[in-house]
């Protein structure tokens, strides 16, 4: 028998999938009700107490924060970004967009470089600069926990350490983590980040999705996940910006190819870091 905490983290997820996947379009009340078997008013409150926002304001949010992902990373006109998020016209965008982060979408785009220089990324010299490796990945069924967290070395270990206590196959299991928003325009405020499995778990059953299915920009991190940020300074103030490629707004995935259960040395490690492109 599922357990009242179990039903509400299950309801919250299948809550934030449906938002995730339908955030362009309105979503009806009956909908809602739906996916998390819950009256609209309770998952109202469960969603509230549990993510920190209104199941509105959470979409609101997911349409500006990647309409902002498509001004940093692709060549579309802002009429074309606003319609493509969900917003029914320039203007209304616009207004959303400006009170969420308190600049223009027109000033957004036009000071974008400056964005990436802003950001605590420290520059780096051409031969530091990390070339990828464009791939296309397979669409892969995930089992996962999700979690509002600040997007650090501890707080991402307290995630795992709790996570890997399922009991999933040790073998043929491959593990990733999902960063579904974009820390050059969320630095200051928690990240959503999901531990995923690629099997399920024998002791208890989680939600599962489907993760990845198109092509991504895979660059190789060997060694320690506290010197991942250095490679992502080297993502991001070197290479994306003259890389001439566009961008999708699908969420940065981390693959963990080597890792505490099939390696013996921290120095061996190896996470693949996929930017999902157009």
């Amino acid at each position: 028998m599922i357990n009242a905490d179990v039903a509400n983290l299950y309801c919250v997820y299948n809550t934030i999938n449906l938002i995730e996947q339908q955030y362009d379009q309105p979503i009806s009340i009956k909908a809602i009700e739906a996916v998390s078997n819950y009256s609209y008013r309770n998952i109202q409150r469960i969603f509230k107490y549990s993510c920190g926002e209104t199941i509105g304001a959470y979409q609101q949010r997911l349409r500006v924060e990647n309409a902002y992902k498509l001004i940093l990373y692709t060549k579309e006109s802002l009429t074309t970004i606003a319609l493509k998020v969900g917003f029914a016209n320039l203007a209304s965008f616009s207004k959303a967009f400006k009170q969420h982060f308190g600049i223009s979408p027109k000033l957004a785009k036009s000071g974008k470089a400056q964005l990436f220089s802003t950001t605590n990324i420290i520059p780096v010299k051409a031969e530091g600069t990390l070339k990828p490796e464009i791939v296309y990945l397979p669409p892969v069924k995930v089992y996962y926990k999700s979690t509002f967290i600040q997007y650090t070395n501890h707080e991402i270990e307290l995630l795992w350490s709790n996570f890997v206590k399922h009991s999933f196959p040790l073998r043929e299991t491959e593990y990733f983590g999902i960063i579904a928003d974009e820390p050059l325009i969320r630095d200051e405020l928690a990240c959503k980040y999901d531990a995923c499995a690629s099997q399920p778990a024998a002791d208890q059953k989680l939600p599962s999705k489907i993760i990845m299915g198109g092509r991504y920009a895979q660059f190789l991190h060997k060694g320690k996940y506290d010197t991942l940020d250095g490679t992502y300074q080297k993502i991001y103030a070197g290479w994306i910006l003259d890389c001439g490629l566009e961008f999708s707004q699908n969420p940065i995935i981390e693959r963990y190819i080597k890792h505490v259960d099939n390696t013996e040395r921290e120095e061996e490690q190896l996470t693949a870091i996929l930017l999902p492109l157009k």
